[in-house]
């Protein structure tokens, strides 16, 4: 009978996590049931691999069942089932289970626990668990470190960091990468790196880890120090150092470094072309930007959304529109990302009217929905033709059919519309009844700088901001602009200031 049951759990597994087919994993599990053959390593490959497969309200019914029969959970199980908590309350409800049966003691469900904690952003429990464990292990240590560093507590995940060395764990990449990839501090970097010297871990997970850093503080020197002596560098590796070059104003060298990865016969990902053809584009060096294009084409990368996003850019941005406009059009699959690249496009070459009806036609295909970066490239397009009626028209989309709220960008933009086409009055009523209306004070200051810049002595923009002020509950600044408009001379009957 035992032997019976492990072929069975070996099964569900071969199907879960070889097949990645939980359909034929679940038919699996059902003949053993009937069979009564199932034991606790079936029902834990049956929840981990509905865990995997994202499906957890299917891990936590196989995780009821198993409580309903003879076989109670398992370390395995709890650990399995945490991983799968969609919501705070399941988690709650799986550890107190977990405490109930005895679990309190075992690193593995407690580090379980810890992990789904802190993914709800709850760090006062995380600590709470941490604290009361007896026993600790280095991955105890990186879930209390990255969960102090995906809140913003970069000086607490230090202390953690030290604490973890004074008690004699050593840590491994995944604390070194934490760290590296949260710190806002070079100095933090410095010593993390001047560590490392000292301690000879030098996995490439961690080297590049550092360089990605170095690059991301603006030392693109000691990043390609770095970089050049590693002596096994893989494909992330040489990503990162180009995507440093490019972000730091070097992207002549970062095209370099793409030369460099061809010559020794590592294949580029979508990733790295993505990136050398954004290299391209803020060089304006369309004939590096078709050899780019022509290597996609030769070695099976055409269908890829995101390259025909980035070609499209480049093209765009090096003066093509015509070529932009073609690879748009052979794009099998499009996203948002890639009608806003073809608005943008447009936008930078005068075409507002295009660009207008490109947005139209987005609107109208299946599953693509407009984001915020859409509605600041077409009123861009607008400001720059002066569309007048289509800015307003969008605008009013944006808010009323989207939800959207007005950003600084597209407030800019309308401002400049109405401005350059003789509507600057329109504008500070419209955009300043807007930001009114969204109860947004912070807008509504930005609003009246842009317009402000324009007419440094329109004492209305300071009767409309006061009122702003006193809406958003501000007095002391209202009572403030107030002077001001004294000073103007124009507290009168006409521009009586009151409270909403």
């Amino acid at each position: 009978m035992e032997g019976t049951c492990i072929r069975w759990s070996s099964k569900v597994g071969f199907w879960v996590f070889k097949c990645g087919c939980v359909v034929d994993a679940c038919e699996v599990f059902e003949e053993a049931e009937e069979g009564g053959s199932c034991d606790y390593d079936t029902y834990n490959a049956m929840i981990d691999g509905f865990a995997s497969a994202e499906r957890s309200e299917d891990a936590f019914l196989m995780f009821r069942d198993m409580q309903k029969g003879s076989f109670g959970p398992t370390e395995v199980t709890f650990v399995s089932v945490m991983s799968s908590c969609l919501s705070l309350r399941a988690g709650c409800q799986a550890r107190a289970q977990a405490i109930k049966m005895g679990f309190v003691g075992c690193v593995a469900v407690n580090n379980a626990m810890m992990t789904m904690y802190s993914g709800f952003g709850e760090v006062n429990e995380v600590q709470n668990i941490f604290e009361g464990m007896e026993e600790r292990d280095v991955v105890s240590w990186n879930i209390m470190v990255s969960t102090f560093l995906q809140e913003n507590l970069e000086e607490e995940a230090m202390l953690s960091y030290l604490k973890m060395r004074r008690e004699g764990i050593e840590p491994d990449e995944f604390t070194y990468g934490s760290l590296l990839l949260a710190s806002d501090s070079l100095q933090v970097v410095e010593m993390i790196h001047s560590l490392l010297c000292k301690g000879g871990l030098v996995k490439i997970e961690v080297l590049n880890a550092l360089v990605s850093a170095y690059c991301r503080h603006g030392n693109i020197k000691r990043a390609f120090q770095i970089f050049f002596g590693v002596p096994s560098k893989n494909l992330i590796s040489w990503n990162i150092i180009m995507s440093g070059f490019l972000m730091n104003g070097h992207p002549l060298q970062g095209l370099e470094q793409f030369s460099a990865l061809l010559s020794i016969q590592v294949k580029p990902n979508s990733y790295s072309l993505s990136l050398v053809l954004s290299i391209c584009s803020s060089m304006s060096a369309v004939s590096h930007g078709k050899q780019v294009h022509g290597y996609i084409l030769r070695h099976g990368f055409p269908s890829e959304v995101s390259l025909g996003n980035a070609l499209v850019t480049m093209y765009a941005k090096c003066g093509s529109l015509d070529k932009a406009l073609r690879v748009f059009d052979a794009m099998v699959e499009r996203d948002t990302i890639s009608w806003n690249a073809m608005i943008s496009a447009y936008a930078q070459h005068g075409q507002g009217e295009e660009a207008v009806h490109c947005f139209e036609v987005m609107q109208t295909s299946p599953g693509i929905k407009p984001d915020q970066a859409t509605f600041t490239s077409v009123l861009s397009a607008c400001s720059h033709a002066g569309l007048v009626d289509d800015g307003i028209h969008i605008l009013d989309t944006m808010v009323k059919v989207y939800g959207f709220v007005p950003s600084v960008d597209h407030f800019s933009c309308i401002v400049d519309l109405l401005g350059q086409s003789g509507y600057l009055d329109e504008a500070e009523r419209s955009l300043f009844s807007a930001c009114a209306a969204h109860g947004n004070l912070r807008l509504g200051r930005t609003v009246a700088r842009l317009i402000l810049e324009r007419d440094h002595n329109n004492p209305s923009v300071y009767v409309l901001l006061s009122n702003i002020c006193a809406a958003a509950g501000q007095w002391e600044e209202a009572a403030n602009l107030g002077d001001t408009m004294r000073e103007f001379g124009t507290t009168n009957k006409n521009t009586k200031f009151s409270p909403p």
